[in-house]
């Protein structure tokens, strides 16, 4: 049987709308529509509708989506129902505001290994959890069954850091070392060049000038 291919737009705005629904569910708000979760996360109700109908039939017709269901159903889909471990690589500025980010373990994420090349924050901890020697990756991603690595290098390295990673029985990496990565087909691998999509935005502002 052929498997329907979803969309990774839909994917994504899954995960917009699962925070819009944990936003009403602590504001008390028990039931809401297609037109409410539309107006508040910027796409039309016709597309909330789409999203939904790739993965059944949610709610009641002229009544609406009860708010708990409808998170609880996103977050099953969206693969957040399990605790996810993670491991990361590189303790720089931008790797300390990723382990700071306190969004990341009430989606499910929990950061359970961070590795580093410098000696002088190794041993020292973020959180609960201690800053490694490069040197133990292997070890220390097997150890605490990371499925995740996050890579924060400088571009140089990152290719060989996702080799040791996948090495070690990782099965998705998010990288965000400004560089391709070469990795198996069976790897998830999602780049975040963050100074391409500020070029995305500098392209649109200046569309609108034109």
């Amino acid at each position: 049987m052929k498997t329907l291919k979803i969309p990774e737009a839909t994917i994504i705005r899954l995960s917009v709308y699962s925070r819009f629904l944990y936003t009403a569910d602590k504001r008390g708000i028990i039931t809401t529509s297609s037109g409410d979760i539309a107006e508040g996360v910027g796409v039309s109700p016709a597309q909330v509708r789409k999203d939904f109908a790739y993965f059944g039939e949610f709610g009641t017709r002229g009544v609406g989506y009860n708010v708990k269901d409808l998170h609880r159903h996103i977050l099953k889909i969206l693969g957040l129902s399990n605790i996810w471990y993670v491991a990361l690589v590189g303790v720089g500025n931008l790797g300390l505001a990723l382990t700071s980010y306190k969004g990341f373990r009430e989606r499910g994420f929990h950061i359970c290994a961070i590795f580093d090349s410098d000696q002088g924050k190794i041993g020292t901890k973020i959180g609960e959890v201690a800053v490694q020697s490069i040197d133990e990756l292997e070890k220390g991603v097997r150890e605490c069954h990371a499925q995740i690595g996050i890579i924060a290098v400088p571009a140089e390295f990152a290719q060989q850091v996702a080799d040791r990673l996948i090495a070690s029985g990782v099965k998705a990496i998010l990288n965000f070392a400004p560089v391709v990565l070469n990795v198996p087909p069976e790897i998830e691998l999602r780049n975040v060049d963050l100074a391409v999509h500020l070029e995305v935005l500098t392209f649109n502002l200046g569309m609108q000038k034109a």
